[in-house]
């Protein structure tokens, strides 16, 4: 492997960092997209049982907004009916709006950089190609013909070194891609999963503050 990357050339040394940096943000996001990190499947009925007749202290909202990311949405709720106590149906939704937004963008997080390595290594590999062949095309361009069609078999062996890069290029691209693919499936349900956790707190919360009135 060391010779083909040292035969491949310079140009395959962003390819080598676009793998390591790839295989990194792959490894993090397997780790923080855990289920357990972003929706614990009871925390939601926890948490409507505990407020069924009041609300909590602060300090157990700021443990729930520890617990996950469902938990930082939900906290965000509990916090805007304990500064409004008397809040509406829509300054409520909006609060949850804001938190959602924020749960979102931590779900994405280096989201981005895995798809450019997608995108990009291919085109990588291309480029180290191209410069490959232009390499060798002039290097047998300064020869006479005849030398050319004398040395058939290091003509084919060059060509096939630059190559290389294109088939690295690939390599690592099309594990990035599916990871890329599986992360966004992932988060879309996490997504949708935290929709319906609101969906479900708002009534909840609304009904808590209404008997709070009383």
């Amino acid at each position: 492997m060391l010779s083909i990357l040292q035969a491949a050339g310079w140009p395959i040394i962003p390819l080598v960092l676009c793998s390591i940096v790839a295989l990194a943000l792959i490894i993090e996001r397997l780790l923080s997209l855990r289920s357990d990190r972003i929706a614990p499947g009871n925390l939601l009925d926890e948490v409507m049982t505990v407020t069924r007749s009041n609300l909590p202290p602060a300090d157990t909202v700021n443990k729930l907004a520890e617990n996950s990311v469902l938990g930082q949405l939900l906290a965000q709720g509990l916090r805007a009916c304990s500064t409004e106590p008397r809040i509406a149906e829509a300054s409520l939704r909006r609060a949850f709006e804001a938190a959602g937004r924020d749960a979102v963008h931590t779900l994405e997080r280096n989201l981005n950089a895995l798809g450019t390595i997608a995108s990009a290594a291919p085109l990588l590999g291309l480029l180290g190609t191209v410069i490959g062949m232009i390499e060798i095309f002039g290097a047998t361009g300064a020869a006479s013909g005849a030398a050319v069609e004398g040395n058939p078999a290091e003509l084919a062996h060059g060509i096939s070194v630059a190559l290389y890069n294109t088939a690295f290029g690939l390599i690592v691209a099309i594990p990035s891609l599916m990871f890329h693919r599986h992360f966004r499936a992932r988060i879309d349900a996490y997504t949708l999963q935290l929709e319906q956790a609101a969906e479900r707190m708002v009534p909840h919360l609304l009904r808590l503050s209404s008997t709070s009135r009383r």
